[in-house]
């Protein structure tokens, strides 16, 4: 049986339900960011998808990754760059990061992963990306 694994609880929140995953918002207010995350149960790599579920989370990917624009976009902010990495170093649970980068952003040219100092979305904020996210996740 699909859970999302508890570490995704502390850093990030449902946002929707496509048909393959689960996306969640990173609450990190400094970045863009939607993890992808496939419903199948034990799946740790892209090879344990079937072909089809492997086209599938392509597809869903690049539509997060417009969602990833249309929230830099929400805040004033628009993405330069998307960075796509499916890491699992920490979480084993199959997932894709989908981050929107900016050339002023605090991590850049650098990587985000690892950067201390999260922040916060002002309520705002959360709101206006979750809806930008939203009207291209389910669009």
């Amino acid at each position: 049986m699909f859970a999302v694994d508890p570490a995704f609880e502390t850093g990030s929140a449902a946002l929707a339900s496509l048909p393959l995953s689960e996306v969640r918002l990173q609450r990190d207010a400094r970045f863009p960011w939607l993890i992808v995350i496939p419903r199948r149960a034990n799946a740790r790599e892209i090879e344990d998808l079937t072909r089809a579920d492997r086209s599938r989370l392509v597809e869903e990917v690049i539509v997060a990754g417009r969602a990833v624009r249309a929230m830099g976009e929400a805040l004033g902010s628009p993405v330069l760059k998307l960075n796509i990495a499916a890491l699992g170093n920490l979480t084993a649970q199959l997932h894709v990061h989908v981050v929107g980068r900016r050339s002023d952003d605090p991590a850049w040219p650098g990587s985000v992963w690892g950067l201390p100092g999260a922040a916060v979305y002002a309520p705002a904020d959360e709101s206006a990306v979750r809806a930008a996210a939203l009207l291209v996740l389910t669009g």
